[in-house]
């Protein structure tokens, strides 16, 4: 392996250390323009974008987790998990290797998607948790932080596409998270079912979000030598 190549690797690992970091010690991270000035290079961009949406999918598994730990205790409530998300119709690569076939501004577009749709859900979420007997403030703050922290992504996502593929700006999907469930008058144990495969599909999307900017990093800010 060449100096250069090991360098990308290097910083890739770096990115990865950063964003555990940020979220072990409770630091947000950097803002994708910083007072308002956006003057921010391609690669310093993705930098950013890839470290906060790792920290966003590592909040969701954190929160997963927590939400297990306090609702989901037997066998016989797993059997009635819910497995569907209201994101599987929409037609997204499986591997890395899939996402390399995918034109980058088509997979940028395809991240906006995902980003944008889960606006509804984080909100119906952290409203949700709310109200459910012994909501652990833990898990509403986590969820409140996605929140604010997703705004900021899907920001960075967009200033990539107007600075790499201008033409490609306005191209994306609107998805509409169109499966969910209404939370009024249900038993606890709906909610919490419902609740716990909202978080789940949340997870699921921020890892595939996460795993195409990497991908897209590497192909467009480091011309694939990474």
């Amino acid at each position: 392996m060449n100096s250069q190549g090991s360098a990308q690797k290097a910083g890739t690992l770096l990115l990865l250390l950063i964003s555990n970091l940020l979220f072990c010690q409770n630091v947000q991270p950097l803002p994708i323009c910083s007072a308002g000035d956006c003057q921010t290079s391609l690669r310093e961009l993705f930098d950013r974008v890839v470290i906060l949406s790792h920290y966003i999918h590592t909040l969701y598994t954190d929160m997963f987790i927590e939400f297990d730990k306090q609702y989901v205790q037997d066998r016989e409530f797993m059997v009635k998990v819910i497995n569907d998300c209201p994101t599987s119709s929409l037609a997204t690569p499986e591997d890395k290797e899939q996402a390399l076939k995918v034109p980058p501004e088509v997979l940028l577009n395809l991240i906006l998607s995902l980003v944008q749709s889960s606006s509804d859900p984080l909100f119906q979420l952290i409203t949700g948790v709310g109200g459910i007997q012994e909501a652990p403030e833990y898990i509403l703050s986590r969820a409140k932080e996605i929140e604010e922290q997703n705004k900021q992504l899907l920001e960075g996502v967009e200033k990539i596409i107007s600075q790499a593929y201008p033409e490609a700006k306005g191209n994306g999907i609107y998805f509409v998270w169109s499966q969910l469930p209404s939370l009024q008058g249900v038993d606890e144990e709906s909610k919490i079912l419902s609740l716990r495969n909202t978080i789940r599909c949340l997870r699921r999307d921020s890892h595939k979000v996460d795993n195409f900017l990497k991908v897209l990093r590497c192909q467009i800010a480091h011309q694939n030598n990474c």
